[in-house]
């Protein structure tokens, strides 16, 4: 009898030591879910206040290390080490993709790192609008994604790369259509130029080049005559109008003696008087000194101008010029005589505002 109590209180014993044991094990296991969930889900995206949410960018090429770098520096993490565990967990270390990520006050672990491992960056956005100098198109462009202002217009000066998509380092603006392009920021200047090449494509549809074959003019040079015209006026109603003036004057084989030529030509589009010595600027462009179109748009044009140009206005003017009341319209004239009484009150005009350049 004795021996039996003796092994059932042992018995006893070992049952509670185990029993206790599960317990612990239970509680470990629970705290270290715990531990696990909080890793996961809680916050640990901290942005300013002010500004609730913020942009991330991830050069190509970047490693964890320039990742984390970065988070670190901007101070967006609030628990760096859990980040880093986690990064590990779902093999983001490994799978570094480029571009632009919004980043939001109080993401998580997760949620970030879904989002880096995936891709799934921001597209950004780019509007063509009053661009003139290839110079400031690669700058403007630059500053919108990850290719630099160098690598951009390297390339819009080359005529041997632009040769593959039938432009060189004069006629490349006219592929920029002005509209609202979406791209990701990891864009390199070689994908930027073939989106644009797609998107050149699209504009000029079946419609506009039967258009272009009905008035005898390439889409190049369309582009080039309607940049004159984007920057001789801001009246869409009066681009038709103007449009069929230079027309008239190349199918006269006259010079088409456009200011804003000279002003390209010079290289300084604040010039409000046009006088001798622009006149005589030696420049291709200088429609002043050469017959026929310039060898290349002088600006991008808009829509409304390329469009003003593919339905230009049939009519028997061949001159105009500003009013004198500094509208912004103009006077237009089927005579030399009748054109040059609307440039002296226009010239007039100016010296009374005392507009000497």
């Amino acid at each position: 009898m004795v021996k039996t109590k003796a092994k059932r209180t042992v018995k006893s014993k070992q049952g509670n030591i185990v029993w206790i044991g599960l317990v612990i094990c239970c509680l470990l296991v629970a705290v270290a879910g715990r531990w696990g969930y909080l890793q996961f889900y809680k916050p640990n995206v901290r942005i300013e206040l002010q500004k609730k949410q913020s942009f991330l960018f991830i050069n190509t090429g970047a490693n964890f290390e320039q990742v984390l770098n970065t988070l670190t520096q901007q101070k967006y993490l609030q628990d760096v080490k859990s980040f880093q565990w986690m990064a590990d967990k779902m093999n983001y270390t490994t799978h570094i993709k480029p571009g632009k990520y919004l980043l939001k006050d109080g993401m998580s672990n997760r949620k970030l790192l879904t989002m880096l491992r995936a891709g799934q960056q921001t597209p950004v956005r780019i509007i063509f609008h009053n661009v003139r100098f290839k110079s400031d198109l690669a700058a403007y462009v630059s500053a919108q994604i990850e290719a630099d202002n160098n690598s951009i217009l390297s390339l819009l000066n080359s005529d041997v790369y632009l040769g593959q998509y039938g432009f060189n380092s004069q006629t490349i603006t006219a592929i920029f259509i002005p509209n609202t392009y979406e791209m990701y920021w990891n864009t390199s200047a070689e994908q930027f130029i073939k989106k644009m090449h797609s998107e050149y494509k699209k504009f000029w549809n079946n419609s506009r080049m039967n258009k272009c074959t009905r008035i005898g003019m390439s889409q190049i040079e369309v582009s080039i005559l309607a940049s004159i015209i984007e920057e001789e006026t801001q009246k869409n109603a009066e681009k038709p109008i103007m449009a069929g003036v230079y027309i008239n004057r190349l199918n006269k084989r006259m010079p088409l003696q456009a200011d804003p030529t000279v002003r390209f030509a010079f290289g300084d589009f604040s010039i409000k008087r046009i006088l001798t010595k622009h006149l005589t600027t030696d420049s291709p462009y200088n429609t002043y000194k050469y017959q026929g179109l310039p060898p290349g748009p002088i600006c991008v044009p808009s829509i409304a101008s390329i469009d003003a140009v593919l339905n230009y206005q049939r009519h028997d003017y061949i001159y105009f010029c500003a009013k004198e009341d500094f509208s912004g319209s103009h006077n237009f004239a089927r005579t030399l005589d009748q054109h040059n009484r609307n440039a002296q009150k226009y010239q007039r005009a100016l010296s009374i505002a005392r507009i000497l350049r």
